[in-house]
């Protein structure tokens, strides 16, 4: 491997842009050729999902996608970004243990109860184990450096929310997976711009998005033979990944045992972050709300999501996760001119155009209504 590296640096070529793509086309084609496998397994064992409440397709499809989304993420980040579970010696178990509790769920459908225990034992382990916590909130509510113990905690809350907000988005063709791969995108060029220690992570938003981005293909078939979901176990693993690169993104810092390098901060790290991840945190919360509004459990199962409200106006799968991500990446462009400006102004700023949007669709459906009732 040394002898590798010293032929491309004397022609010239950076390793670092090798592993990358490596990296992405391994993980595509490790997810595209595994999926396929999975959907006949599916259909033999009949380990489908089956339609509920809250969803919005009307047949038997497969849900075991996530599986392929884990066995490429698993081989191509331990071959091309190795040093990420040497500086996260927890990572690997984490995942683990969520690829264990989603397929279980995705199969038998575990209790709420032990599910949230799972989500509970990774984020501390990740949290504790690995200290990847929020340290700093520059300056958001008056709030600087957080005391460890408030930092673990808030951190653990964060890693939970998340994950189970990529499950809550998951609800139609594209959705959660597009958004997957818009989020992996922006982490990545952000810890590409930062700098050479920050290249694992780059490297490993780049597996990410290939494997996505394979996954995407079966996810947004027309073909019934060929069509799969990701299931709790893509969604959770997702969730956790981007949970995860998004708390790293906010505390980049060297460590200090290896380099003497000074940190680098941006003081609306934190509002960019939230930004970035905007759809999950809204759409969660602004269902729990209502939930709650309506004196019904937050956990209870209906169809108050951003996306149902957009398939209420007889918008097909693809365009609703279309104009929802179109929307929200918006948010994130907005967000990144605004950089500059008061940090807690730029975190309403952030939150209302967030929660404007989980109410637009309410609003055409009403005029929609209404237009019609005239004309009648």
């Amino acid at each position: 491997m040394k002898n590798f590296e010293l032929f491309l640096n004397e022609t010239g070529i950076s390793i670092f842009y090798i592993k990358v793509g490596l990296g992405f086309l391994s993980s595509f084609l490790i997810t595209f050729f595994s999926i396929p496998t999975i959907i006949k397994i599916s259909k033999r064992k009949n380990l489908m999902d089956e339609p509920g409440v809250r969803s919005s397709h009307l047949r038997k499809i497969p849900n075991l996608g996530g599986i392929a989304i884990f066995y490429s993420i698993g081989i191509c980040t331990s071959i091309f970004a190795y040093e990420i579970f040497d500086l996260y010696k927890f990572l690997f178990a984490s995942l683990i243990i969520l690829l264990y509790v989603g397929i279980m769920d995705d199969i038998v459908v575990m209790r709420a109860y032990k599910k949230l225990v799972a989500q509970v034992v990774v984020s501390v382990l990740i949290v504790v184990g690995s200290d990847v916590r929020i340290r700093n909130l520059f300056g958001i509510f008056g709030v600087y450096e957080v005391h460890y113990w408030i930092s673990v905690f808030v951190t653990v809350i964060t890693f939970i929310i998340l994950i189970n907000a990529f499950n809550l988005i998951d609800g139609i063709d594209g959705l959660a997976g597009g958004y997957s791969l818009i989020c992996s995108a922006l982490f990545g060029i952000s810890y590409y711009r930062l700098g050479e220690y920050n290249y694992p992570l780059v490297i490993l938003s780049v597996v990410l998005i290939g494997s996505v981005l394979a996954f995407l293909y079966y996810n947004m078939s027309n073909y019934r033979a060929t069509k799969i979901f990701m299931g709790d176990t893509g969604s959770m693993l997702l969730g956790f990944l981007l949970a995860f690169t998004c708390i790293c993104f906010i505390d980049i810092f060297i460590d200090k045992k290896l380099f003497s390098i000074p940190s680098y901060h941006l003081e609306s790290a934190p509002v960019i972050a939230v930004a970035i991840l905007i759809l999950p945190i809204v759409d969660t919360l602004n269902v729990i709300v209502v939930r709650l509004w309506n004196k019904k459990s937050p956990f209870e199962a209906d169809k108050n999501h951003i996306h149902h409200k957009l398939l209420k106006l007889d918008l097909t799968h693809r365009r609703s996760s279309f104009y929802i991500i179109t929307y929200y990446l918006a948010i994130v462009t907005v967000t990144y001119f605004l950089r500059h400006t008061n940090v807690n102004l730029l975190l309403f700023i952030v939150l209302f155009l967030g929660f404007l949007g989980a109410y637009i669709p309410d609003f055409i459906f009403m005029l929609k209504n209404n237009k019609i009732k005239t004309n009648n």
